[in-house]
């Protein structure tokens, strides 16, 4: 767990920075933009184990590797600051009423900049009626969106998702953002990262790649950007949130593909014909941008070939060591013309990274 020192930001940020100057030197990347977040409140994102002690139960986390020394959560200025007004009213709403209390074992609270709340309460027994009546009126109590989980049961309340809104250079963009799928958790940073992404987009009479979209957020934003964008994504959930986003927005230049980046490469390279990647017009396309945002394991080595054959490559990354090695193997037909560093998570040593290549 780590602590917040708000007097201390700025020099962690520094050592970060010198960190990625220093890793990155190999590749020539020159002045890199440096993206700094809130140092309070900046996580729209938190979830919490509950502990039952007596007849109450409360907040908690453990020190990394324990699972038997609970540590009271009362403050958590990392997250923001509507979940921390949140959590004292939401569980003494809990401890007053037994059924809720009962066998809860963990709570996830997800926000919005816009004002949204969705709260998962999660527990080791089934739901019954008496669970739903009690957590509606809490529900309607704290004017929030509450989900009920156990072992295979899931209980809406009412919806399963928020709408953020995202202010991107001067235009509002909505998001929808589902229950226990994933989504940036420092909003403020996303929201300067997909201005840096729109800022690296030079070929607007073109159209844009895009590996691993997740709910749209790349996509929508750089979508006046380019002739058409077409996006994938394996996440069903994902690429659910990212249409209906396309729709809040009225976008119609983007096109949403449920296929992995391996089997889009596969596809591409004409080892074996997607059936949902068919009739899409992807022969057509003029691909003079890829943008890529892959998880912590970075791209796998065909990949890294496929997206070598396009002139433009944005690469956001949140694993500097990945991002690396990737670099390494695009660095044979690509140059890096600008990079970013985001603070997406402040006082922790993980960093999110942004890479714009051209070809040689």
């Amino acid at each position: 767990m780590h602590q917040v020192a708000p007097e201390q930001y700025s020099s962690l940020l520094a050592e970060k920075q010198e960190r990625i100057e220093d890793q990155f030197a190999q590749f020539n990347i020159g002045d890199i933009d440096v993206y700094v977040s809130e140092p309070i409140h900046f996580r729209q994102r938190a979830e919490f184990r509950i502990w039952h002690e007596g007849d109450s139960c409360f907040h908690a986390m453990f020190e990394p590797g324990t699972k038997t020394d609970p540590i009271k959560i009362e403050h958590f200025p990392t997250a923001s600051l509507e979940i921390c007004q949140l959590m004292p009213k939401l569980i003494e709403a809990i401890n007053a009423q037994p059924i809720l209390k009962h066998k809860l074992f963990q709570i996830e609270y997800l926000n919005t900049l816009s004002g949204e709340m969705l709260v998962t309460l999660i527990y080791h027994k089934q739901l019954n009626d008496e669970w739903i009546a009690a957590a509606t009126s809490v529900k309607e109590a704290l004017g929030i969106h509450l989900i009920g989980r156990a072992r295979k049961m899931r209980l809406l309340l009412d919806q399963e998702y928020v709408m953020e809104t995202l202010n991107v250079d001067g235009k509002a963009l909505q998001y929808q953002q589902i229950e226990a799928s994933f989504t940036q958790p420092n909003a403020r940073v996303n929201e300067k990262m997909l201005s840096w992404a729109r800022s690296c987009a030079t070929a607007g009479d073109a159209d844009l790649l895009e590996l691993y979209c997740g709910n749209g957020n790349f996509s929508l934003a750089l979508a006046d950007q380019y002739r058409r964008v077409f996006a994938t994504e394996i996440s069903k959930t994902s690429v659910n949130a990212a249409n209906f986003a396309k729709d809040a927005n009225g976008i119609e230049n983007v096109t949403f593909a449920r296929v992995s980046a391996e089997e889009f490469t596969d596809h591409m390279n004409g080892v074996t014909t997607r059936k949902r990647l068919t009739g899409l017009g992807l022969e057509d396309a003029d691909f003079q941008t890829v943008l890529v945002d892959p998880p912590r394991a970075g791209l796998d080595q065909a990949s890294c070939e496929m997206i070598s054959r396009y002139p433009n490559i944005i690469y956001i990354s949140c694993n500097p060591d990945t991002l690396e090695l990737n670099l390494q193997q695009l660095s044979a037909t690509h140059e890096v013309k600008r990079f970013a560093m985001f603070d997406q998570f402040p006082y922790t040593h993980h960093i999110e990274c942004g890479a714009y290549l051209q070809a040689k």
